[in-house]
Formats: structure tokens, sequence, C-alpha cells
């Protein structure tokens, strides 16, 4: 379980602020709703079972979040968490407790035999708990990656939440805090040394939950026997959102985003380099603003990154300081954006993973560029790299060739020495001297012409 919770003063995160609202009007054009249209049945009030299944990750916030507001929308009685889960990021539990606690529909919680850590967190949270014969839940104590325990500052601030919520409940808040806590004893429950994770039949004992012995009896107990169970389920947009923010995509998306730019940049107008660059990263940073690890502070860096970078690159020409606090900006405002708040040891490992890979593969792409691509034909041919030279036989001339002139007779207007310039007819022409220089007023015939060059000889009088 990582080791976030709710989020730090003066950090302005998607969920809360500006950056989530305008995220939040992209993400609901986009996300096809699973339960909006599915009204009750005359008798047969609806129940929406929402899975809480694996790890509890960013991801799983934001489909919680619509579940439960597309149910209130809906008009169902009751929502059920099914709960399955080893626990998980915090912040991600954090932000479905806060859904829970403003859903306009009463919200329950089955745990179908393990909830642990952010997974007895969600449980809590709800109106009532219910438990699978043999189930488990508890066993709250933040951790990092490496499973170390966290600081007395952060299990002291997720001994006051589970508190907070059993004292919501109208239960014994020693029981909650006893799940974080080894170090609290509960008398007659748990020794001190001991971290607390309670049975189906302790917590129906305490109060905490009541038995269910499978999804019908949940039903039953909640007095809806025979109510629709609509099942809510992840849509296509949500899976791109966590696909997107995958730790081996994310990646890619920078690389590809970067070199598109750089290209972009190096060649004249606005093309598709550009193009698909501006899309890479606009997919990098709006997944990671929708799940809520980027915020709007991690964008304005970025963007203050990317002008930075433009100046030196148009206005002040070379490599100085705008360059080097622009690259900063950047990589500063990517790291940023993939961590959230109160981030733990393997989350800056994560993130600093993702960095490293992207100006790796930025540097390996743009030597490949340098080295092989300026050889091929087709990249010549789009303009993207221009080649060292321009050579006849490829089809590149400076000026038209113009074998009409080739013996025309006129009056060199300028000394050839050996250039210069010729009257022809009405026509002047640039000009140069086969061998000897040439004086003005002198009569010249044209040899050759090869385009811009017309090799001339004097006219030997008779």
């Amino acid at each position: 379980m990582t080791t976030r919770l709710s989020p730090a003063p003066g950090r302005v995160v998607a969920p809360n602020g500006v950056a989530w609202a305008a995220a939040a009007a992209c993400s609901l054009a986009l996300l096809a709703p699973s339960l909006a249209g599915q009204p009750e049945q005359a008798g047969r009030p609806a129940v929406v079972r929402v899975p809480v299944a694996g790890v509890v990750e960013m991801g799983l916030a934001p489909f919680i979040e619509r579940a439960l507001e597309e149910a209130a929308a809906s008009g169902v009685r009751a929502v059920v968490l099914d709960i399955e889960t080893p626990g998980g990021r915090v912040d991600a539990a954090e932000r479905i407790v806060s859904a829970v606690g403003r859903s306009r529909v009463p919200v329950h919680a089955f745990v179908n035999m393990h909830a642990y850590s952010a997974g007895a967190m969600i449980a809590l949270s709800a109106d009532r708990v219910l438990m699978r014969p043999g189930a488990v839940m508890g066993a709250a104590t933040p951790v990092d990656g490496q499973g170390t325990k966290a600081s007395e500052k952060i299990v002291s601030a997720m001994r006051a939440r589970m508190r907070a919520l059993a004292e919501a409940r109208g239960l014994d808040p020693r029981i909650a805090e006893a799940m974080v806590d080894e170090e609290l004893a509960v008398e007659g429950v748990v020794e001190e040394g001991k971290l607390l994770t309670l049975t189906t039949e302790e917590a129906v004992e305490l109060g905490y939950a009541e038995e269910a012995a499978d999804w019908n009896g949940v039903l039953e107990g909640l007095g809806l026997a025979s109510a629709d169970v609509v099942d809510a389920r992840v849509n296509w947009a949500e899976r791109l959102v966590r696909f997107f923010t995958n730790p081996v995509i994310a990646p890619f998306l920078l690389s590809l985003g970067f070199l598109g730019l750089i290209v972009e940049i190096k060649t004249a107008g606005f093309g598709l380099a550009g193009v698909a660059g501006l899309l890479a990263l606009a997919l990098f940073f709006g997944a990671h603003l929708l799940v809520g690890l980027a915020g709007a502070e991690d964008l304005i860096l970025v963007a203050a990154g990317v002008v930075l970078v433009l100046v030196e690159v148009l206005v002040v020409p070379g490599f100085g300081i705008f360059g080097v606090l622009g690259g900063a900006a950047l990589l500063g405002g990517i790291f940023m954006a993939q961590l959230g708040d109160l981030p733990t040891r393997q989350d800056f490992a994560s993130a600093a993973g993702v960095v490293s890979a992207s100006v790796l593969i930025v540097f390996v792409m743009a030597w490949a560029l340098v080295r092989y691509l300026p050889g091929s034909w087709r990249i010549k041919r789009s303009g993207v790299l221009l080649p060292e030279s321009t050579d006849r036989h490829e089809g590149y001339i400076s000026a038209s060739v113009r074998p009409e002139l080739e013996g025309a007779e006129g009056v060199a207007i300028t000394a050839l020495r050996p250039a210069g310039m010729g009257l022809f007819g009405d026509e002047r022409l640039d000009v140069v001297s086969e061998s000897e220089w040439i004086e003005e007023g002198t009569r010249i015939r044209i040899q050759s012409a090869e385009g811009y060059r017309h090799i001339v000889r004097p006219i030997k009088s008779k």
C-alpha cells in the first residue's frame, strides 16, 4: 500500500481543482454510460454492483466515481461495492471514500473474502458492511513499495481517517485505529504489538459487519431480495486512461511527443510530426490528469519549460540559461505529474524510471535520425531532412536549362573577369568567360548553357 493520503496543502489536484473540472468535462463526453438507460422495472428496484477487485490504483477511482454518479442518475435503490482486494494506493482509496460520502444513493460494502489495507478503508466508508463467512478485513498500516512501515506522520493521518470513519458509523473507533497501528491494544480484541485483522465472526461480534452467505444473502440482508442487479463495468475510455498511465507505455508517449516537436521545430510549417507530438503529449498529461496524479501546477511547469526552450531555439540561438531552465522545467513537470500527493520511494523510483527511459529513447531516436535517415531518398523527398548536396541526376537544378541560347551572340556590358553581364538582344544574362578576361563592349558568343552558367567566348574580328 502506498502512503498517500488527502491532498497536501497548496497543491492543486485534479479531483478538486479547475484542472479536474476541465478534465471531467472531456471525460464525461468520452465515457460511454453503462448504467444510464437501465430504468427500474415496476416493483423491482435495481441494485448496482460495483467491483472493487485487484489492487486499488488511481484508475479505479474515476470508475467508481462514475458508477456512483450514474447510479444516482438512474434512480436505483442501492449500490453495493463488491470488495476483493489486497489493498493499494491510499490516495486512490481516499478518492473512493470521498465519492461514497457524496453519493446520493445508499452505498453498502460486501467483503467478498479479503478487504486489506485500502480495501478496509473503503469498506468502512459504506453505510453497512456485509462479510462472507471466512472473510477478513483490516491490516491497514500504510507501507511503501518495499513493505516498510511509513513514517509516524502518515500512520497518524491514516489512523485518524479510520477513526473518523468508525465514529461516523457509531462504531468503536479503537478497533479501526488498531487496524492501522500495531502499537495500540484493545482489551479482549488485540494485544499490543499485533496488527488487527478481523474475521467475519469477529467483525459481527464487534458490530463492524453483518454476515452474508453469498450475493443472494447480501440482497436479503438489505431487504432487496427481489431486486434486479446491474453490474457496473469499466468502459473503453477508462481502459485507455489506465493503459496510457501504465509505466511501460508512458515513456513511449513522452518520447513520441518530444521527437515530433523536435522534428517540427527543424522543419518549415506545421505538419504531421507536430500533430503526432502534440497528440502524444496530450494523451500522457490528459490520462494522468484524469486519474488525479497530475495537477494544474505540473502542467504550468511543463508549459513554462516549452516556452523557455522555444526562446532558446528561436530567439537566443545556442544553448544557454534558457535552454537549461527549460529542460529542467520540462523534466520536473513530467516527473511531478506522476507522483500525486505524499509519494513514496516506489513512486519516486517509478517516475524517475519513466523520465529516464523517455530521455534515453529520445536520444537514441535523434541519433538514428541524424546517422541513418539522411541517406534515405524517401526522407529527402519528404523535406523532413535536407541532404548534404542536391545533384542534377536527382532532379535538382538552380535554373532552367536553355539550350536555345547556345550560339547566341551579344555584347559584354561589363568586364568579364571572368564573370559578368552580357546583353543578348533585349535580354541581360549572367555569363562567365571560358578562358581569358574579356573587356566591356567586346562581342561574345554563348558556347554552352548550363542553367545558371552561360559560358562565353569573345568573337574574333576577321
